[in-house]
């Protein structure tokens, strides 16, 4: 009986619940409606901003396409400027240098000639000397004027005799290469007799100023720096414009270091060698030797005795 009236009752119910349900049941319907709705436009805006960033990368891509184009083209022309530069400059460079390293072997050479002829008129101007030397006492003597009566004969003539005594002893090369041999061999006392020797009877030959400078280094390396200045001077003033003349002039300066209240001189003299021989040996020695002094090598120092005028 109870079961019966549950029935009546539900069944009673049910259309009151319906529409309720109905009513959820649209509502759901509806947001589902517009989630979707939502969702699509979501994709839309997705879809035209990947096809504005697609666009934007073909964009660049092209550019840098015509970029690299260009690139390219400029590079091909530089290049091909560089070529014709390059053929148009390059092989007259090349001959220049050919005829540079022609000229230059060929002023080796002349310069190898210069020298031999340098030293052959050396001892061209030696065997004049000696032929000299030797006529001067083959000359005939004057006849001796009769002797008075009770007076002994004299056995010479005093010309006869001083003829003799100023003859010298060797010829002008073997003497000057016995006195370089002696200076070599540390010998100093007997090499600087033998230049001195040379100098007596050869002094104007072409090795007299070698012999000088030898004596000047003889005094140098025995610590006689007062004798050393001296010769040097002797080598600079006698004999002006000689080979040894750059390498006087830088022991000078060096004997004059040495000596207590003369370094400014020496500086002096070693600019000296710095202005006449700028491209030689002795000029980076002597500006090492002014760089010792505290000195650099542009103008020479103010004070102090100038290099023109040489110690007495």
């Amino acid at each position: 009986m109870k079961s019966r009236s549950f029935l009546v009752c539900l069944l009673l119910a049910v259309p009151m619940l319906a529409p309720a349900a109905s009513k959820e049941m649209q509502e759901l319907q509806r947001d589902v409606a517009q989630l979707q709705q939502q969702i699509k436009d979501l994709q839309r805006s997705q879809d035209e901003k990947f096809a504005a960033v697609t666009e934007l990368a073909r964009q660049s891509i092209e550019a840098a396409n015509r970029a690299s184009t260009g690139v390219a083209v400029i590079t091909s022309n530089i290049e091909r400027n560089l070529r014709d530069q390059t053929e148009k400059i390059g092989n007259p460079v090349v001959v220049l240098s050919t005829h540079l390293n022609e000229m230059g072997g060929e002023l080796h050479t002349l310069g190898q000639a210069v020298g031999d002829l340098t030293a052959l008129m050396n001892r061209m101007q030696a065997q004049l000397t000696d032929l000299n030397n030797a006529m001067k006492v083959m000359q005939p003597a004057a006849a001796p004027p009769p002797s008075q009566p009770g007076q002994p004969a004299q056995s010479g003539q005093p010309s006869q005799r001083a003829a003799a005594s100023e003859a010298p002893p060797m010829p002008a090369e073997t003497m000057y290469n016995a006195a370089r041999q002696d200076y070599v061999s540390g010998k100093y006392d007997l090499a600087v007799q033998e230049f001195a020797d040379y100098l007596k009877y050869y002094g104007n030959t072409g090795y007299a100023p070698n012999a000088q400078f030898y004596i000047a280094m003889v005094h140098f390396v025995q610590s006689n720096y007062e004798a050393a200045v001296k010769d040097f001077d002797m080598v600079l003033e006698k004999y002006p414009d000689n080979t040894k003349t750059a390498e006087a002039l830088l022991y000078k300066g060096r004997a004059l270091v040495k000596m207590p209240g003369h370094k400014t001189e020496g500086g002096n003299e070693f600019m000296e060698v710095l202005r006449r021989f700028p491209k030689t040996d002795q000029a980076g020695q002597a500006c090492d030797e002014r760089k010792k002094l505290g000195l650099n090598c542009g103008a020479p120092a103010a004070s102090g005795r100038s290099p023109a005028k040489r110690r007495k």
